[in-house]
């Protein structure tokens, strides 16, 4: 018996009564308490949807940026050595699923979907795939609005999922929903505002900004496509009659309604008046209130503007600090997060047959630096001592080992601390005494008396030969 056809014969007797937290779809319960943009809302039939609020531009950018850098950075598998220095490393048991999350995804797009789940909705549901052993072999991201996590009276964590045909062997088949107790899930969630096991999105905070921003440019396309001209009022004399005015307005929107008639001559016939109501673009200011609602939302995603579009970058010659303050501000949490979410998942928390092993993230390949920065950062880390010349070659360069290259090189006039206190214990300004010549070993003669000699006999060569 496979280990998801146990789960199902074993969890009907563990976990009735539980109670759901977030019901499948995302309505209902305390998903549509926080889903509700501002009070009353509810009365007025106004809803922020997720698939709606990321046709806004400004969404739609924030969370593909995010979602493509995590992605794009390369997922490793370390172990702790002696030192507590965390080396890149293989195992038969972890690596597999690191390089081919499952059969449909590459590690890459596993991960972009990862954080987008998670941006987006504020939890990441994966499913764990066993072999035989016990050993995950395959993750599954789910639809987040086709899990419920349940919780039962004892406390115990449960997930409810709705069939999934991409989702491995677990969530297929005749039935149309799974339990799965909490070891088999990793759950990832966003900041949980009111309770720890619902996490909640960005979009619950800019949600409305979004939808503004929306309304701005659904209302500028209809601007627009009517001839940047403001609509208005007809006014008729005293006496006309209902049907003479609908069909005053019948001919007016045949005349000069619609795309392609503007600038056309009006002509009004009798006391008819037209009165312009809407004001026009300059007035309402459309660029700047569409550039507060793309700003608010870059907030919520603590996203610099500047990043996805909006507004000119800061006036910094080196790009490195605005990466920086993007990583720290931005990613850094969600990638901590998926680390320690995943190890836990795939069971690198303990250490395997006494190796500790771990996931990191290569925060290197979040740029890419050019020739001369590369070079100069790698000739500083040389001339310092904090890296070999071959680390530093696969480092900047992804070049291999040469011969002799590694060694850490220091230069020679340095000292360490302690030689130069070892100096100073004495008076540093006092002259050195010249140290006694040492007597010549017995049976060798002195190298004074050696050169007097070869004088001697040279003198007489020349007196002979003058």
């Amino acid at each position: 018996m496979g280990i998801f056809a146990s789960i199902r014969s074993a969890l009907a007797r563990t976990i009735a009564p539980a109670t759901p937290l977030a019901p499948a779809g995302g309505s209902g319960g305390w998903w549509s308490v926080v889903r509700e943009p501002f009070t009353g809302a509810w009365q007025q039939n106004v809803e922020i949807r997720q698939d709606t609020v990321l046709t806004y531009s400004a969404e739609f950018a924030c969370v593909t940026l995010i979602a493509s850098d995590i992605g794009k950075l390369c997922l490793r598998l370390v172990e702790q050595s002696d030192d507590d220095v965390w080396d890149e490393t293989e195992s038969p048991a972890f690596s597999p699923v690191i390089r081919k999350p499952n059969r449909y995804q590459t590690i890459h797009k596993f991960v972009e979907q990862w954080i987008t789940s998670k941006l987006i909705w504020g939890n990441t549901y994966v499913l764990k795939e066993r072999d035989g052993r016990g050993v995950v072999v395959a993750l599954y991201v789910l639809d987040p609005t086709r899990v419920t996590p349940l919780l039962a009276p004892d406390g115990s964590v449960y997930y409810e999922l709705q069939r999934n045909d991409l989702g491995g062997a677990a969530i297929t088949g005749t039935d149309d929903t799974l339990i799965v107790p909490a070891r088999e899930i990793i759950h990832d969630t966003m900041v949980c505002l009111s309770h720890p096991l619902i996490g909640v999105s960005p979009i619950f905070a800019c949600g409305l900004a979004a939808m503004q921003g929306l309304a701005i440019q659904n209302s500028a396309t209809t601007f627009f496509t009517n001839g940047s001209r403001p609509s208005g009022l007809l006014v008729g004399p005293p006496g006309m009659t209902q049907g003479q005015l609908l069909q005053a307005k019948t001919d007016w929107m045949a005349a000069y309604g619609g795309p392609g008639k503007a600038g056309a001559v009006a002509a009004i016939a009798g006391d008819l008046k037209y009165t312009p109501l809407t004001i026009n673009a300059v007035d309402a200011q459309l660029i700047e209130q569409l550039k507060w609602t793309a700003e608010t939302v870059c907030s919520c995603y603590h996203v610099a503007p500047y990043m996805i579009g909006i507004g000119p970058p800061p006036p910094y010659a080196n790009v490195e600090p605005l990466l920086q303050q993007y990583y720290s501000q931005c990613i850094q949490s969600l990638l901590v997060n998926f680390e320690t979410c995943y190890e836990e998942g795939v069971g690198l928390l303990e250490p395997v047959n006494g190796r500790q092993y771990g996931v990191e993230f290569d925060i290197d390949d979040l740029i890419w630096m050019d020739t001369a920065t590369r070079t100069k950062a790698a000739g500083d880390a040389i001339h310092a001592g904090a890296l070999s010349p071959d680390e530093a070659r696969r480092k900047y360069f992804g070049l291999g080992p040469v011969v002799g290259g590694d060694t850490p090189y220091m230069q020679q006039q340095m000292f360490s601390l302690a030689a130069l206190a070892v100096r100073d214990a004495a008076d540093p300004f006092a002259k050195p005494t010249p140290a006694p010549l040492a007597a010549p070993p017995v049976g060798e003669v002195p190298v004074d008396q050696v050169a007097a000699t070869v004088r001697h006999l040279l003198a007489q060569v020349l007196e002979r030969a003058a």
